[in-house]
């Protein structure tokens, strides 16, 4: 059995889609990142702990800015596809979204693995943000896990990951509610509750929280909901992360809903974009050039693996960097892509190549 990539629907004004993995046979130097904004939540200072939110964004301990510019990577399905890491790296990538999964919906990614794969990310001298994939679409998924479910398996993994906050995020949980409004209405409370649990059981990493209504967030929960989610992180260490599809398919679009949490001093990433979908079409173009412009991090989806017709969506086919196709051209060598924006973490300065 292989993932693919399907939607599930839910509409506003108009149908919307979100995105929802599923099992199913199948299937260098860049541009300077700018000066962080005034204001905000700010957990510098001596008592930082490696990767941390510092004037609305995210720096490295040394307090030097960390623009992600990264790919999303289907290692749950795929673990055989370790050669990715290098691939992705030598595709110009600084960091890695990696999927993993509690054992809820899928084989669990047990300690010893989740620790291989921090270690192929140290040795591609790749940033890290591992997310649990398992509670996508939780309220209108119904093998969806909660985030309270996640906060359990990533606590189970503090002692693996202890010590490594210089260099892996933790992505509480991928697209963690549907478009069921009833359900979405407890995202805050849930998520400030992971959050809080993650810390009490000593965690010091920076934390990534996923909008719901599958990570596109066209209600508003997390935008109307984000300061209170931050005041909930006694390390002032959390960002938000939005996923752009067909929800945002005009300029318009993508740049109110960034500038939202730009103009507040909140810190956001895009999580999760492509060219084309289902549901619509993403301003792509828009996304990768205000995103390098405001100094916003993004993880493309994705390296490879998607099927159910959303194949276009891999970046190489077949896990072979050397058949690019055009999505993994675009997001590679394209304007504002990979090439052009990717600088390595300073973390890594001594890392031979």
């Amino acid at each position: 059995m292989r993932p693919t990539r399907a939607t599930i629907s839910g509409t506003a004004t108009a149908a919307m889609f979100g995105l929802l993995l599923v099992p199913l046979l199948a299937q260098s130097a860049g541009a300077a990142t700018p000066a962080a904004p005034d204001g905000g939540a700010d957990a510098g200072g001596a008592d930082a702990v490696g990767i941390h939110v510092s004037g609305g964004q995210l720096v490295e301990s040394d307090g030097s800015p960390l623009l992600l510019r990264g790919v999303s990577h289907a290692h749950t399905w795929y673990a055989s596809e370790t050669g990715s890491f290098a691939d992705i790296a030598e595709a110009g990538a600084n960091s890695v979204r990696v999927v993993l999964s509690d054992g809820t919906r899928w084989n669990r990614n047990e300690p010893a693995d989740v620790g291989g794969v921090v270690s192929l990310c140290e040795g591609n001298r790749l940033i890290c943000v591992l997310e649990d994939h398992d509670t996508t679409g939780y309220g209108e998924e119904a093998a969806a896990s909660t985030l309270d479910t996640a906060a359990s398996y990533w606590i189970s993994l503090l002692p693996t990951l202890r010590g490594t906050e210089d260099r892996v995020l933790i992505n509480i949980g991928n697209e963690p509610y549907g478009n069921n409004a009833a359900v979405n209405a407890s995202w805050a409370a849930d998520t400030s509750a992971a959050i809080q649990r993650l810390r009490d059981a000593g965690f010091e990493h920076t934390i990534v929280v996923d909008a719901p209504s599958w990570g596109q967030d066209w209600q508003g929960i997390m935008r109307d909901s984000a300061a209170d989610v931050l005041a909930a992180d006694p390390d002032g260490n959390t960002v938000f992360s939005v996923h752009m599809y067909g929800v945002y398919d005009t300029a318009a679009e993508v740049t109110s809903y960034l500038d939202a949490f730009t103009s507040r001093g909140l810190p956001i990433i895009v999580g999760e974009f492509g060219h084309d979908h289902s549901d619509g079409n993403p301003d792509e173009d828009t996304i990768m050039s205000y995103t390098r412009s405001q100094g916003i991090g993004w993880f493309a989806w994705s390296w490879s693996g998607n099927g159910g017709g959303v194949e276009y969506l891999d970046m190489v086919t077949g896990f072979d960097p050397a058949q690019r196709t055009a999505w993994g051209n675009r997001v590679i060598t394209g304007p504002d892509g990979l090439a052009e924006t990717s600088v390595r973490a300073r973390v890594f300065a001594d890392v031979s190549s």
